[in-house]
């Protein structure tokens, strides 16, 4: 696999700019970097020579001779994938991480890694081909699972069974020839808020995933926190009792088996079956089933027993919320992954939860709030992934 990329830290410097910040002028470039004009137009042309960068018209006058804008070359595509528990989605970004391409489909990861992770390739490919690009300068991966960062692959995940220790990374990278980059969703959604979202403008924050999987992104300092073994965040597995409900890892009372979508779903059904809730009734005699869209839905429309079942799982989650936000002390709370709809519902319960019983120190100036990214998230943050490694120094 022939790799590209910055040779020091100051060429890595000026790609994370340009991704970050758009194309500037290559005055302010070589201000913002501190190089003497000389040194910087050697980095550039180095970078170009690459394939890199490239020259975006002239920039705006500042009296003199005119600078010219320097942007992340045209041909810098990024491939994003989120693997879902029922969903598969996988994007083309350009090099500022905006996404130009994409394409969703069912899937059942029950079927195995290796016919997930065909079809990844084969979607990668594709939207590859139709881009007319040689090559993908590299791939970001979010699975629904822990991850060990350092081997690409999922550990022992729940919610993918018979992935553990799959090679995702290596497979995918020796199929398309380029790096790949494997996390789990939380963290990779966080990045995607840190890049494009409301956590741009904060340092330390925290990003709640719901969904069937249940997890949180750290975003300390400025950097994603993983922990020692890659474990940070993993939330969904925490006890809120000792007999509660099964929860798909093997324990009870989970975080995930009172507040995650397939809880919720269940709850409903067994709502329904004792005719607690007309509406849900009738949506599961008239479809033998029940999904997370029809208990968002009855709640929207103001089914009493939808509504208290969402309100129910928002306090847990909550309580939950109240020990981290103690803990981390993040300046804001971003909660992403809801089922559409009952956003509002989960977010002010939350909110109560947490601004009740924290202390007035961790939260007198801290918002807690939903995305803005909806399901982008995941998709710019594999993006902003697999980036953060192409454009580090060699």
């Amino acid at each position: 696999m022939t790799m590209i990329g910055p040779e020091n830290a100051d060429q890595a410097r000026l790609l994370r700019l340009l991704r970050d910040d758009g194309p500037r002028s290559r005055v302010e470039l070589a201000d913002a970097l501190g190089l003497p004009r000389a040194r910087f137009g050697a980095e550039v042309d180095r970078l170009a020579g690459q394939g890199l960068v490239e020259t975006a018209g002239p920039a705006a006058s500042r009296g003199g001779r005119r600078s010219s804008l320097l942007r992340i070359a045209e041909q810098v595509r990024f491939g994003a994938v989120t693997v879902g528990e029922g969903r598969l989605d996988v994007a083309l970004t350009d090099g500022e991480l905006t996404v130009l391409a994409r394409q969703a489909e069912p899937v059942d990861v029950r079927l195995g890694p290796e016919a997930v992770v065909d079809r990844v390739v084969e979607l990668l490919a594709k939207l590859r081909a139709e881009a007319g690009l040689a090559r993908l300068a590299g791939v970001g991966v979010a699975l629904p699972a822990p991850v060990a960062v350092r081997e690409g692959a999922p550990v022992s995940p729940p919610a993918l069974p018979g992935w553990h220790h799959f090679p995702v990374r290596d497979t995918i990278a020796a199929e398309l020839g380029c790096p790949v980059q494997v996390d789990n969703d939380a963290n990779v959604m966080a990045l995607g808020e840190q890049h494009a979202g409301t956590g741009r403008a904060f340092d330390d924050f925290l990003y709640v995933k719901l969904g069937n999987a249940v997890g949180c992104g750290l975003m300390l300092g400025g950097a994603l926190y993983r922990g020692a073994t890659s474990g940070a965040g993993d939330i969904g597995h925490l006890p809120l009792s000792e007999d509660g409900p099964l929860c798909v890892c093997g324990n009870t009372g989970c975080v995930e088996a009172y507040c995650g979508d397939s809880a919720l779903v269940r709850q409903a059904v067994t709502a329904a079956r004792a005719g607690r809730s007309t509406a849900l009734g009738d949506r599961l005699a008239a479809a033998g089933a029940l999904t997370i869209a029809d208990v968002a839905g009855a709640a929207i429309a103001g089914d009493p027993t939808a509504q208290a079942l969402v309100r129910d799982a928002a306090r847990r989650l909550g309580q939950v919320l109240v020990d981290l936000v103690s803990f981390v002390n993040p300046a804001i709370v971003i909660i992403g992954g809801a089922a559409p709809g009952i956003g509002p519902v989960l977010l002010a319960e939350i909110r109560g939860a947490v601004y009740r019983r924290s202390t007035p120190l961790a939260t007198g100036s801290m918002p807690i709030v939903l995305s803005d990214l909806d399901d982008r998230a995941a998709l710019i943050g594999g993006a902003r992934l697999i980036s953060d490694q192409v454009f580090a120094a060699c």
